[in-house]
């Protein structure tokens, strides 16, 4: 049995970091479906290969890591290390012979074998830098994992934007839709709003300033 993981939502303020993981026979199947990096598969696209790829996947996983869990975690740890501990937990749970994952890792060798070092059991890891693109059993990870969190981002936007009666925006640190949105939430209400990741730079930079704001005003 083969095995592909990858993950969404590394580099975002807000929303969670999602991984998956998909196990078939042989991806022959995913072949002749064009499964390919999510990235490059229209929205409407990825929602549909998303439920195809779980109905003929032998078994899949997706493990969803919070705003508030990855800042707990990473007062002890790097990203890296991060998504090394959920690939090994996604891994351990489908048991494969054979696994392809992409790697977070500048290393990608030594990314995968932290994740093998995670295991209670040797299959063989093939770590590389964007197997999405190149692996289509990752390609189908890398579906799953972004079609689950923009479901998650979706409905997080429905009960922020309420409140401000203003767009949200991606949730990337790039986005200029959602740096206002952060902007305009902590002068309206004096702190961060939920799902934002707190140890982010793009987060701590918007409470320094409100806390400038703060002495300036006192």
């Amino acid at each position: 049995m083969i095995c592909g993981c990858d993950e969404s939502g590394r580099g975002p303020v807000l929303g969670p970091l999602v991984i998956a993981g998909v196990i078939y026979e042989d991806d022959s199947d995913l072949i002749k479906l064009n499964v390919r990096d999510s990235k490059k598969v229209t929205p409407k696209r990825r929602t549909a290969l998303a439920e195809t790829i779980k109905k003929i996947a032998a078994n899949y996983e997706v493990l969803i890591v919070s705003a508030s869990d990855i800042d707990d975690m990473r007062k002890v740890m790097t990203l890296n290390e991060i998504e090394v501990n959920a690939f090994g937990k996604i891994i351990e749970k489908l048991k494969p012979e054979l696994c392809y994952v992409d790697a977070a890792d500048v290393n990608e060798e030594r990314f995968g074998r932290n994740i093998l070092s995670k295991l209670s059991f040797r299959p063989k890891i093939i770590s590389k830098h964007k197997a999405d693109e190149i692996y289509p059993i990752v390609g189908a990870a890398s579906i799953l994992a972004k079609t689950t969190r923009d479901e998650i981002v979706r409905k997080i936007a429905v009960d922020l934007e309420k409140k401000l009666n203003l767009p949200l925006g991606s949730g990337y640190p790039a986005d200029s839709i959602t740096k206002k949105f952060l902007k305009i939430w902590v002068e309206t209400y004096g702190e961060l709003p939920p799902h934002v990741r707190h140890s982010w730079k793009t987060a701590q930079k918007l409470m320094k300033e409100s806390e400038m704001r703060t002495l300036d005003d006192f």
